[in-house]
């Protein structure tokens, strides 16, 4: 099956059928604060007879106990829900995230960064945390069950083309063009990255010139 919408399509079998799936589903425990999550460190280095401090920044007990147990969930849920890795490194996912806070002075800002580093530390989501494209859904308080309910899906868009249909249709067209190269036109790259440049106009490559036959 070839790709769809710019993904993997993830196959599941459910009473004896293949249907596509292309959602995934966590729950996480309220993450760490950023405030929380690393704290400096100051050690003494000697230089020439003389001492120099430096500051290294270390993970705290509290972040390393939240990632133990949202990794853990991760692995299971990507499993059970037949979740499949892709390996292309420019596929972005919108992470839509509604939180439960046991308190009505927290931030969901602040809850991200360790959520979305423990989901790629996983090594079962995606490549790099750079492929995330967070969004908060909504905020809540709930002092019996605390938690961050998230869906991950891949978006519709493939570097700067709206769909991958875009994509595929611009790549026709490069691959007859000279500066090609077997898709090593550092054009063609950057559009898959998602960088603007001047020499696409409406989706269209200013820069195309016909390869000899």
């Amino acid at each position: 099956m070839g790709r769809i919408c710019g993904f993997c399509p993830i196959l599941i079998e459910q009473k004896g059928e293949i249907i596509i799936s292309n959602i995934l589903k966590l729950t996480s425990p309220i993450p760490v604060s950023v405030n929380h999550y690393l704290k400096p460190r100051s050690f003494i280095i000697w230089k020439n007879g003389k001492p120099i401090s430096q500051v290294t920044m270390y993970e705290t007990a509290t972040a390393k106990k939240y990632k133990k147990v949202f990794i853990k969930h991760i692995k299971e849920q990507t499993k059970l829900q037949g979740w499949m890795m892709s390996e292309d490194k420019f596929q972005k996912y919108y992470v839509d995230c509604t939180f439960y806070f046991p308190r009505i002075d927290m931030d969901s800002n602040n809850s991200y960064k360790i959520m979305l580093d423990s989901i790629t530390k996983s090594e079962c989501v995606w490549i790099d945390d750079t492929q995330a494209c967070e969004r908060t859904q909504g905020i809540f308080y709930d002092v019996e069950d605390p938690r961050v309910e998230i869906e991950i899906r891949p978006v519709c868009f493939v570097g700067i083309f709206p769909t991958n249909e875009q994509l595929q249709k611009f790549k026709s067209n490069c691959i007859t063009c000279k500066r090609y190269r077997n898709g090593r036109c550092s054009i063609f790259i950057k559009s898959c990255e998602g960088r603007i440049q001047e020499e696409i106009v409406d989706l269209e490559c200013i820069k195309y010139k016909l390869k000899n036959k």
